[in-house]
């Protein structure tokens, strides 16, 4: 068994935050060591802790229509790795889904990144992946960090969450869809072409 595969069965059973949740922790991973792309999200919502796969919901259909793939490339472990900051859905609160726990990140993130030598793209879709995963830019607005995905790529790239609540920043942000989502296609579409 790879490295990749121990951790993730490890990940499987996890119960650091089981004190946290009024629910039972249900870790919700995808992932190959032979994984060209990561998907770096923030953590399950409610559906896909019901349902136990990544996305799967109207913030994963968007995400798909920006990198320009179906379900079938999308769920493709060999080609796309989904591995949140937290694996487990924490709860919702007044305004939505609770926070990531960070001891999730804190215990799992660095082993699960030395596992994954193939990837090419790192995707960071929202603020706590990119903050994690770029800590330099954790002073910046989302706007400003996603406005450099000419200088994170051709390695990483940051998005705002594709969840319907980012409707209002969608619309005040036009660049994002004008100009960024192209380059986010154009990786991708690199990488799968060169995987086959």
């Amino acid at each position: 068994m790879d490295r990749l595969n121990a951790l993730l069965e490890d990940i499987a059973k996890c119960r650091l935050c089981a004190e946290q949740f009024q629910h039972e922790p249900r870790p919700v991973t995808r992932a190959s060591s032979r994984a060209q792309i990561l998907i770096a999200g923030q953590a399950p919502g409610s559906r896909v802790h019901q349902t136990g796969i990544p996305f799967n919901d109207p913030s994963g259909d968007r995400l798909r229509e920006w990198m320009g793939i179906d379900k079938k490339i999308f769920y493709n472990e060999d080609i796309i790795a989904l591995l949140p900051m937290a694996f487990c859905f924490p709860g919702s609160g007044e305004n939505g889904d609770l926070p990531p726990p960070r001891l999730c990140a804190q215990t799992w993130r660095a082993q699960l990144l030395a596992a994954l030598p193939e990837v090419k793209l790192t995707v960071l879709v929202g603020r706590y992946a990119i903050d994690w995963h770029l800590p330099d830019y954790k002073r910046l607005s989302i706007a400003a960090t996603v406005k450099q995905w000419q200088e994170l790529l051709p390695h990483t790239i940051a998005t705002p969450h594709p969840s319907p609540r980012n409707n209002r920043w969608l619309k005040s942000n036009p660049w994002f869809e004008k100009r960024c989502v192209p380059s986010l296609k154009q990786r991708v579409e690199e990488i799968i072409l060169n995987y086959r």
